[in-house]
């Protein structure tokens, strides 16, 4: 997709423009999508109306489009918003919408349904460098953001951890400032790193610890470090999900995937910060050398940790990664991000995804700065209260709780006492966005979420 300004359309453009007394009209020539009280538009649904431009266009096969910059000022959650900032946003959702992932489709004879070009029109000429600007640097933002879609979004069998750390490689190839590190088994054992090898031991596939190293900033200056898990596959281990709940499961990596390109968008910004990024990746698989239920795994950190569950395995690899990037970088910012726990879910639903933090002020002000880029998060408490669901008779730690309850919270309980108490942390459990849902207005498949948040985030 490419955008212009002020420019004289080469080729026929469908007009596109929001109406408050339709619900959708499409003829030849124009789009008109219905708002109704555009008083009542929240930042999350017009970024979804500016989505539905996109989806809409896709439905009725039209790859040219002319927007009126005027037709904006429909909506006083815009007022605010310089032009610059309003087409950065309004650019990323269009991109975003603009994706879909055909690798395993064959191509229909009139292609696939894509919108080349938009158009914008009436844009104020002092305002012209900035969004010029602004949308050069949407255009890198999609990118990588539907980068990682497709990463996620690629089956277990074609992406294994060796082929995951070989699309870090390759997404990192060619950037200034930034290089990678794979640690193999070999690796792995000389750091200890008895969780993550643990998990692995199973499957044919070798597990992959994956080091990214962004120096951006200034020399010496401490890292923001992003972790992600790297499931590649997820049949729950010999604690066996049922067959329903494991489709999708090739999507368990989608932590990984996002920190992989969070990291590398950054690198494309040239942003001014140094930055780490580390994956454990692993697949989960049933096999004559699995771990098994009541298994002790010694981590990098010397903890013993009892497992009462393969199902909760995602914890455990990243529990080895906290204690690395905090041994090695020293960092004054961990986030690590997760598709950790179908209880997430059922606390939220499919609209946000779950923070969680020893320093609630943090947490409050990381769900500010994700609902204002449009990756809606909700905080939930990691109080003491919670310590002992996680006590264990056999060793200084279980890797599930004693009860049902509180799945989300056990879980951040859980990688809270592999962090240092002084070490600023927050964990984001992205499995309620792992997949689009119905009113998205994205393809099916990952989100990309919370990517525009974790760049946020870096570059403060």
């Amino acid at each position: 997709m490419k955008f212009h300004i002020n420019q004289s359309p080469t080729k026929k453009h469908i007009e596109v423009s929001f109406d408050s007394k339709e619900t959708l009209r499409v003829s030849d020539d124009t789009i008109r999508i219905g708002v109704q009280d555009a008083k009542k538009v929240s930042m999350k649904k017009f970024s979804r109306l500016a989505r539905s431009i996109v989806r809409t266009a896709h439905a009725h096969r039209a790859s040219h489009l002319t927007i009126d910059w005027d037709s904006f000022k429909l909506f006083p959650i815009l007022a605010s918003f310089s032009d610059a900032e309003r087409a950065e946003r309004i650019a990323i959702e269009m991109l975003l919408a603009n994706y879909s992932f055909t690798a395993y489709k064959t191509t229909p004879k009139n292609g696939w349904p894509t919108v080349k070009e938009v158009l914008f029109t009436g844009v104020p000429q002092k305002s012209l460098p900035a969004v010029k600007s602004a949308l050069a640097r949407s255009v890198i933002i999609g990118e990588e953001m539907n980068a990682a879609r497709t990463l996620a979004n690629t089956p277990g069998s074609d992406m294994p951890p060796k082929k995951m750390s070989l699309a870090a490689q390759k997404a990192a190839q060619g950037i200034a400032g930034l290089k990678v590190s794979i640690l193999g088994t070999k690796e792995m054992k000389r750091l200890g790193m008895g969780a993550i090898l643990g998990v692995g031991q199973g499957s044919v596939h070798e597990s992959q610890f994956i080091v990214l190293e962004y120096s951006g900033g200034k020399k010496g200056e401490k890292p923001v470090a992003l972790v992600g898990k790297g499931i590649t596959y997820d049949t729950g281990g010999l604690g066996l999900k049922p067959a329903d709940a494991m489709m999708g499961m090739h999507m368990d990596m989608t932590g990984g995937a996002l920190v992989i390109h969070a990291i590398t968008l950054a690198a494309r910004l040239k942003t001014k910060r140094n930055i780490v990024a580390v994956v454990a990746a692993a697949e989960n698989a049933v096999g004559k050398e699995s771990y098994r239920m009541g298994d002790i795994l010694k981590g990098m950190s010397g903890k013993m940790i009892e497992v009462r569950h393969t199902d909760a395995e995602g914890r455990l690899v990243l529990s080895d990664a906290l204690t690395y990037v905090q041994k090695k970088f020293s960092p004054k910012l961990i986030i690590d991000v997760a598709t950790l726990t179908g209880a997430a879910l059922v606390a939220l639903g499919q609209s946000a995804s779950i923070l969680l933090s020893r320093d609630e002020k943090l947490a409050w002000d990381i769900h500010m700065k994700g609902n204002a880029v449009g990756d809606c998060t909700w905080p939930l408490p990691l109080w003491d209260d919670f310590k002992p669901e996680l006590e264990s008779k056999v060793a200084d730690i279980s890797n599930i709780g004693k009860t049902r309850y509180g799945g989300t919270i056990n879980g951040g309980m859980f990688l809270a006492e592999f962090v240092d108490e002084k070490q600023p942390w927050v964990h984001i459990d992205i499995a309620p966005r792992m997949e689009s849902v119905e009113g998205d207005h994205l393809a099916d498949g990952a989100t990309g979420e919370p990517m525009r948040l974790l760049l946020k985030m870096v570059q403060e």
